[in-house]
This record gives structure tokens, C-alpha cells and sequence, in this order.
């Protein structure tokens, strides 16, 4: 569990030191210069990852609570919205009219309902751990970013069905595959 634990921090620190301390990030960056520095963060972010896999494969799962029976299918309708905010974060989408950090809100998202389906303890350090910081990241970019400053363009009906259909077939992909990636079944 100690390794699971330490990748979700490292993710954490790593990620809230540009929100929360923009002064020591910018102090390493000038100090590293630019390219050393994105390598550095990369790395680290890497080594996060790669903490929480080991971490998640090889922790034995031990009882917290009692997961609600309806708690498995709202996750499978957040991940599909999920799933779709992701996507939608780095292009033009009509929902960033309402989402202002659509692919950390994706995050939350992704992370409450893997909370609400799971009552293990390695998923409460995993999925609790990172839609904590996903909430956290929301309040401190925007902190950051000042006044709000909705996106004037917004896509055609057509551009935003599109994404609507990638985000259901990436869906289907993820769902039939998480019992390989993940190690654990959906269904069966």
C-alpha cells in the first residue's frame, strides 16, 4: 500500500506545485532551464504512475465499507461522461460554456465514481486520493486564472455529436478492456 500512497502524492505534489506555489516552480524551471525542467516534471510524473500501478497490483484490498448496489452503475454512466470531458478538455466543445476545467472536472468524476462502486482500501487511496486533488487542482487553477472567460467559438452541432460518438466508442473499448488493464472485470 506504501507504494500506492507514495504515487498518489508524488501525482499530487507534482501537479499543485504550478497552482499552489507558481514561485518555486518558476525558481526550479529557471534554475534547470526550460527543457531540463519539463523532463524533470515528465519523469516524475512517470514515476507517479508508475508507483500507483505496482502500488495497485500488489496491495491486498482490505475492507473499508460497503459499496452502494446502485454505486456500480452511476460509475458506469460517470466514466462515459468522463470519458467525454477528457476528450473535449483540449478542443472546442459547447460544454466548456459550463465546465470551466472540463478534463480535471472528468478527473473528479472519474474518481467519485470508482469511489461509489469500490470499498476497498486500495480504492479509497487510489480514487479518493486523485479526486482530491483533482477538486483541489479546480479551485486553485481557477485562483490562479482569475475572472472567468468563457470561450466565444463553439463548435457545430455536428463537430460536438462527433465527440459524443468518440467518447461512447472509447467508452465500449475501456469497458470491454478494463479487466486487462486494470485487473479486475466488469462483468462476469
Amino acid at each position: 500500500m506504501g507504494a500506492l500512497i507514495a504515487g498518489v502524492l508524488l501525482w499530487s505534489i507534482v501537479h499543485l506545485t504550478k497552482s499552489i506555489t507558481p514561485g518555486l516552480r518558476s525558481v526550479i524551471r529557471q534554475r534547470l532551464g526550460a527543457g531540463p525542467h519539463q523532463g524533470l516534471v515528465a519523469l516524475l510524473v512517470l514515476g507517479s504512475v508508475g508507483l500507483m500501478i505496482y502500488g495497485w497490483r500488489s496491495a491486498i484490498p482490505e475492507f473499508v465499507y460497503d459499496a452502494p448496489g446502485w454505486g456500480r452503475h452511476l460509475n458506469m454512466l460517470l466514466m462515459l461522461i468522463a470519458i467525454y470531458l477528457f476528450g473535449v478538455a483540449q478542443g472546442k466543445s459547447r460544454i466548456k460554456q459550463i465546465i470551466r476545467h472540463p478534463m480535471l472536472t472528468g478527473m473528479f468524476l472519474w474518481a467519485l465514481g470508482h469511489v461509489l462502486a469500490n470499498g476497498d482500501s486500495r480504492s479509497v487511496v487510489l480514487f479518493g486520493g486523485l479526486g482530491l486533488w483533482a477538486l483541489i487542482s479546480i479551485f486553485t487553477v481557477s485562483r490562479n486564472e482569475g475572472t472567468w472567460i468563457k470561450p466565444e467559438e463553439v463548435p457545430s452541432l455536428g463537430r460536438e455529436a462527433l465527440s459524443v460518438v468518440i467518447a461512447i466508442v472509447l467508452y465500449g473499448l475501456l469497458f470491454a478492456s478494463h479487466r486487462w488493464f486494470a485487473g479486475v472485470p466488469l462483468v462476469g
